[in-house]
């Protein structure tokens, strides 16, 4: 049974590199950029009654999104493999701690695919009458659709998500030149931005909102055995593609500020509408509509490409089941781990709320990306000759602050949610005796070689 340390050989075939660094962009753009910064500033407006405040809150949300993009950009250079967090953890602390995430991942992906398709859902409903269960249907098609285009073609997926990038990224700069040139006077953000005593408990609950806007740079590492010329093209990816994102959401909310005060805007779920409605009426209406479908496609289109290549990675260590890695004959695509990502979505979809699976993202998600970045110092000392073409800026100081950062919103979760937190976090946790009777019956079946 061969270590972490031995060369590993794979029980299927590997799909072949097709995408590029523009790709590797748009992937972290479309995926992080989806409903959120149409959702989070009503959030952040109402703990942060003041226009200079709410703009920090998006700038240190940026940063430390920043910070873990620039950490684990060293690690997919190393580890240029399918599964990306959970090959690092593998690597730093063995079968077990991978083994858990991937089952935290079993459960957050089709979370996060479910609350996708749902937002798309309301905004149309926003646009066309709807019900309940039309909004329902309507979110599982996006699902199958979506989910049925990364199953037959790679490049129509990478085509899908390079001209959503670009259509998002323009949808936002066109947004916010239009607040700037319409908008302004009595009402603007600038003048009437109330001034205050600003709580540290406020700002903590606005930052885990942006922090959740600004989650999902790290997808793109699922995909890292796909991308061509890893060590340079993947590094690059993750830094510029966050700081794109952070550059597009100080603009946009800079607009909604120029726009409506603070109290307005948190009074506003839907800012979008509400800013642009102030300064061009209710025709403006359908425009955001559909602005924002087209962001959560891409976002969507995405996580559909990256998600599913984390069990395809675990298949591959015997740690789950074998049909989950193989490639598809004919499209070289992991289309059972897709077609299984893409059922368990529809689950979540006629089961739980917008909010409930977006906090079971979230709170999954997290210790894992600290835990992540714990490895990289990790691998530094026991890796040392490990080839890094890529190393982190900033270490240790940048990795340091992003574990401190992300163990803080995993302490103020409990603290403001500690049964929600708990559940989530007990649910992770429950994966350690999992991982042991996945072990047990495996070697009983003895069918696939265990590799942990």
């Amino acid at each position: 049974m061969p270590s972490a340390h031995e060369t590993r050989y794979p029980l299927h075939e590997t799909p072949p590199r097709r995408l590029g660094a523009f790709t590797g962009i748009a992937i972290v753009i479309g995926i992080v950029i989806g409903s959120g910064i149409f959702r989070v500033p009503a959030i952040s407006a109402a703990e942060l009654p003041d226009a200079g405040w709410i703009l920090a809150v998006w700038v240190v949300g940026g940063l430390i999104s920043l910070a873990g993009a620039l950490s684990v950009g060293e690690l997919a250079a190393m580890y240029p493999e399918a599964g990306g967090i959970y090959v690092y953890l593998r690597e730093a602390f063995g079968p077990g701690a991978a083994f858990v995430f991937g089952w935290m991942w079993l459960i957050t992906s089709p979370a996060s695919w479910a609350a996708q398709s749902v937002v798309f859902a309301a905004y149309l409903g926003s646009v066309v009458p709807l019900g309940g269960t039309e909004r329902e249907l309507i979110a599982a098609a996006l699902v199958i659709v979506v989910s049925a285009l990364q199953y037959v073609s790679v490049k129509g997926g990478a085509i899908v998500q390079n001209t959503s990038m670009v259509a998002k990224l323009g949808a936002i700069v066109v947004l916010s030149v239009a607040l700037f040139a319409l908008g302004g006077g009595a009402t603007s953000g600038a003048a009437a931005g109330a001034s205050g005593g600003i709580h540290l408990a406020g700002f903590g609950i606005a930052l885990i909102a942006v922090l959740w806007a600004y989650d999902g740079w790290e997808n793109l590492t699922a995909l890292s055995g796909e991308i061509k010329r890893p060590g340079r093209n993947l590094p690059l990816a993750l830094i510029l593609g966050t700081l794109l994102v952070i550059g597009a959401y100080l603009l946009i909310n800079a607009a909604f500020l120029h726009v409506l005060s603070p109290a307005q805007i948190a009074a506003s779920p839907s800012v979008a509408v509400a800013s642009l409605g102030t300064v061009a009426g209710e025709s403006a209406r359908s425009l955001i509509a559909a602005m924002v479908m087209v962001s959560v496609i891409g976002s969507l289109n995405g996580s559909t490409m990256s998600d599913p290549r984390v069990f395809f990675a675990m298949a591959e260590d015997g740690l789950f089941f074998n049909s989950v890695g193989r490639l598809h004959k004919r499209f070289r695509t992991p289309h059972v781990a897709i077609a299984m990502t893409a059922v368990l979505t529809l689950v979540f979809i006629f089961w739980r709320s917008f909010q409930e699976l977006a906090e079971a993202y979230v709170l999954g998600v997290w210790p894992f990306l600290a835990l992540s970045t714990i490895a990289l110092f990790r691998l530094r000392r026991t890796r040392a000759q490990h080839e890094r073409p890529y190393r982190a800026l900033g270490y240790p100081v940048v990795p340091a602050l992003f574990v401190i950062a992300a163990s803080g919103v995993m302490i103020f979760a409990l603290v403001k949610t500690p049964v929600d937190a708990g559940i989530s976090f007990g649910l992770t946790l429950f994966g350690i005796p999992l991982y042991y009777l996945w072990r047990f019956f495996r070697r009983r079946a003895n069918t696939v070689p265990d590799r942990g």
